[in-house]
């Protein structure tokens, strides 16, 4: 018996935001630096590293609580995932998922955003339409839609530091992949 390297995007982000959890705790301040992307009025156009932020944010976590309730659905759902939209399809929707919540945070909102919470409403959504036909919407789709982004609506009048609004907008770029691209089956 081997192991395989079964979902190669979903592995290799994993392992990716596990190097990057490591080396803040060896380099404190880096996420900060490289894998937040900032809020309202902390964009700089001029800055290259900002760019980066755009999408290098999803790669960032505070702590390894983060890091574990994020990954613990990326790693259930990513393989189920990548078998049915594929490992490019998966990677081009996680790349677009990250790129659209970095710019509706940067001029929405006056806070940062790390985490990868958006690629989890996003898988979590798109795995509703695992199972769609053209001209159907899946029941299941419409329970998910309503528990999980009806909670995070509730929850984003809470005082806290986790950006509902991730997750929101996570979920809703997942429903659309799921309803624009037809899944491989």
């Amino acid at each position: 018996m081997t192991i395989r390297y079964n979902a190669p995007t979903t592995l290799t982000f994993t392992f990716i935001c596990a190097v990057v959890l490591l080396l803040n705790t060896i380099f404190p301040g880096l996420n900060a630096a490289w894998f937040s992307v900032p809020g309202r009025g902390g964009f700089d156009p001029q800055s290259f590293r900002d760019y980066v932020r755009l999408f290098a944010h999803i790669f960032g976590h505070a702590d390894i609580n983060h890091f574990l309730s994020n990954f613990s659905f990326i790693l259930l759902l990513g393989p189920i995932l990548e078998a049915t939209y594929g490992s490019g399809g998966i990677a081009i929707m996680t790349v677009i998922t990250a790129l659209v919540t970095g710019l509706l945070n940067i001029l929405l909102f006056p806070t940062g955003l790390m985490g990868a919470s958006g690629i989890v409403f996003m898988m979590i959504l798109l795995s509703s339409f695992t199972n769609f036909n053209k001209g159907e919407i899946p029941l299941t789709f419409i329970l998910i839609m309503l528990l999980y982004l009806g909670r995070e609506v509730f929850n984003a009048f809470a005082d806290n530091n986790i950006s509902e609004f991730g997750h929101i907008i996570g979920g809703l770029c997942g429903s659309i992949f799921g309803y624009l691209r037809p899944s491989r089956r």
